[in-house]
């Protein structure tokens, strides 16, 4: 990996190409509709990008070999999509891409945390982000803006597998 640098207007293509990729292997454990599943469309990356906050990490030629969006969610810097080029994993492109998405909500003054939704039972979803230091939020401790998320993938039939709010603590993050 070269680097990780923010995402730019031709690189958005390569995004939903990395994301199909990265969702072929759901297909593997049985979660057909999550790898049939269409990625983000191009607006709605064009809106992370132009917010500054969609960054990818590159292969030595500058080409996007994964990428990461942050969203807002109740005033916290929330992973809202976290993908990585099978092709490459394995190297801690995900983990240095969210490093990058705690780096960026440290200066620019978010609140101490940082909040993603997943699976729980999918071994590079839930299990992984425990792992990097993420815990999961029981109801109770879900914002209303998390909340509203959820809903949204229940909607979208995302639970008939489970799923989970999980957070990290900013200022004990461990960095790569």
């Amino acid at each position: 990996m070269r680097s990780i640098r923010p995402a730019t207007e031709t690189d958005l293509p390569v995004l939903r190409d990395i994301e199909r990729a990265a969702g072929k292997p759901f297909a593997e454990i049985g979660m057909t509709a999550v790898a049939d599943d269409e990625p983000p469309t191009l607006a709605t990356l064009r809106e992370f990008q132009r917010a500054g906050r969609a960054w990818v990490a590159t292969d030595a030629a500058d080409r996007p070999i994964a990428y990461l969006v942050l969203g807002i969610v109740d005033g916290n810097a929330h992973v809202d999509q976290v993908s990585v080029d099978p092709g490459h994993a394995g190297r801690r492109l995900g983990k240095r891409l969210i490093d990058h998405a705690v780096r960026w909500a440290q200066a620019n003054g978010l609140p101490a945390i940082l909040t993603l939704t997943t699976f729980t039972e999918v071994a590079w979803n839930g299990p992984y982000y425990e792992r990097l230091g993420f815990r999961y939020l029981s109801a109770a401790e879900e914002t209303p803006g998390l909340r509203a998320l959820r809903t949204a993938e229940a909607e979208h039939g995302l639970d008939r597998w489970p799923r989970a709010c999980m957070r990290a603590e900013l200022d004990t993050w461990v960095f790569d």
